[in-house]
């Protein structure tokens, strides 16, 4: 029998407080790809001790544009943590973009970073060192296990809210504290 499959492209993933891997507890992860191969998110509420200011010296990309010099980089994942990554609004034209939906892109190019420190575009960006990466049915089988709770993904929590009020404002959205999670669940 099959068991039929959903997409949880473009959502939020919400770790359960019983997540043992450390690198997700108490995480919001944004699903940016959702397929039969696999799954592709960005961690969206660890930022790491650094702003996009010290990123662009490291990686010697001026950055002139004004209002991005002191966001913070975010530990998106702990897959190839010495890449970035770029979530951003809107999509653009840059080398090497997933369109996650009409609205949003993940970039992986040295392009996209320019633009942003030359311009000031796109305008929206959240920039991660790090990917968090799911084999073909892995994340399927985690949802099923209880790992996570999976909401509809909210562009006004991911580029207008501080990192530290994220899981918060994604658990209001489904009615729930996370205060009152327990770390024991079954089934109905």
């Amino acid at each position: 029998m099959d068991t039929p499959t959903a997409n949880f492209t473009h959502h939020f993933l919400i770790a359960m407080p019983n997540m043992a891997d450390p690198h997700f507890t108490r995480t919001l992860t944004y699903i940016a790809e959702h397929n039969d191969q696999g799954a592709l998110g960005l961690i969206v509420n660890r930022p790491i001790d650094m702003t996009l200011a010290a990123l662009f010296e490291r990686i010697e990309l001026p950055l002139e544009a004004p209002g991005f010099a002191g966001q913070p980089v975010y530990f998106g994942g702990p897959v190839q943590t010495d890449r970035g990554f770029v979530l951003h609004r809107p999509i653009g034209e840059w080398h090497s973009t997933l369109k996650v939906t009409d609205e949003v892109g993940l970039t992986s190019s040295r392009d996209v970073l320019q633009a942003i420190g030359a311009g000031g575009e796109p305008k929206d960006v959240l920039v991660t060192l790090g990917y968090a990466g799911w084999a073909a049915g892995q994340l399927e089988q985690e949802l099923m296990d209880n790992a996570w709770l999976t909401v509809p993904a909210d562009l006004a929590i991911l580029f207008g809210l501080p990192p530290e009020e994220r899981l918060a404002a994604a658990m209001q959205k489904l009615g729930v504290d996370f205060t009152n999670l327990s770390e024991v669940a079954g089934h109905a």
